[in-house]
């Protein structure tokens, strides 16, 4: 008798009160305890790669001041205009840079600000590169 075969051939169990379980929900009441909830997504995190903010050499702060003078006395015609400009990461040190282009609206001297057409605001301290479009 110790190889079952008393009740090997006996019908499964069916309860007619309840429906039968899904596979997929069995298994995931045998799933691994998971105790570390966020671990993965600490260590992506830690992982992911910055860019330092570049320091502009002065022909670099030179040509950027130049631009900027011609956006002041072209900006009545809303001048189609290409940033580069370091946007600064939320979460560590460091950030990216990015390119992004449209129609510069206002220059907010007062608050350091380049404000487009599409309401984007962009803050001038961040600007890397400006290329006015003809």
């Amino acid at each position: 008798m110790s190889d079952y075969s008393d009740i090997i051939n006996m019908e499964h169990y069916q309860s007619r009160r309840r429906a039968r379980m899904a596979a997929g929900d069995r298994a995931a009441q045998f799933a691994a305890f998971k105790a570390l909830t966020g671990f993965e997504d600490g260590i992506s995190e830690a992982a992911r790669l910055t860019d330092k903010r570049p320091e502009l050499s002065d022909e670099e702060v030179f040509a950027l001041d130049y631009s900027l003078n011609r956006l002041r006395e072209s900006i009545s015609a809303r001048p189609e205009i290409e940033l580069e400009l370091f946007v600064p990461d939320e979460f560590k040190e460091g950030g990216r840079i990015v390119r992004l282009g449209g129609r510069l609206r206002v220059i907010d001297e007062v608050r350091g600000l380049f404000i487009f057409e599409d309401k984007r605001v962009i803050e001038m301290g961040n600007v890397l590169q400006i290329v006015i479009k003809e």
